[in-house]
């Protein structure tokens, strides 16, 4: 049985649903409510009680995602594409990655320690599969490197 949503206490409380689970940015919780059959006037409405009540934060969504995502050993690039992609504004996401306080050094080194178990690349063959790999991951190339030759992730 599917919910109307076409009052401002059923939106309401459809958002309200759908953050219990996991934080939500602005975007995304307009696009699941409208997919629900909500109008964008009783979304709008919906969306600036909860933000004025303190219940939908883009602030808190960015740093929830970003400990999630770099949690399962994605780099700083990737994370940040993926939240451009969910209409996050690009100077908050620069912002949160700055003051997110994760170590991006030890956790490409430990993406690749599972990966390859610390295995050097010996041929110039292994040491492509082992940059594409960490580059799709998202991490920036000079660190890549500096890993892969063995040098000091700190430089």
């Amino acid at each position: 049985m599917s919910v109307v949503l076409d009052t401002p206490v059923a939106v309401r409380r459809t958002a309200m649903d759908l953050l219990a689970r996991r934080e939500h940015g602005r975007v995304e919780l307009t696009r699941k409510l409208r997919q629900r059959g909500a109008s964008d006037e009783l979304i709008e409405q919906a969306l600036d009680r909860l933000t004025e009540d303190g219940l939908l934060s883009e602030a808190r969504y960015l740093e929830s995602f970003i400990n999630h995502r770099s949690n399962a050993g994605y780099g700083p690039a990737r994370i940040r594409e993926e939240l451009g992609q969910r209409g996050l504004n690009r100077g908050d996401i620069d912002q949160a990655l700055r003051e997110c306080g994760i170590d991006w050094s030890a956790r490409l080194q430990d993406v690749w320690q599972r990966k390859f178990a610390g295995l050097r690349p010996q041929d110039p063959r292994s040491r492509a599969q082992q940059t594409r790999f960490l580059a799709y991951r998202g991490y920036p190339m000079d660190m890549i490197g500096r890993l892969l030759s063995g040098r000091s992730l700190d430089d």
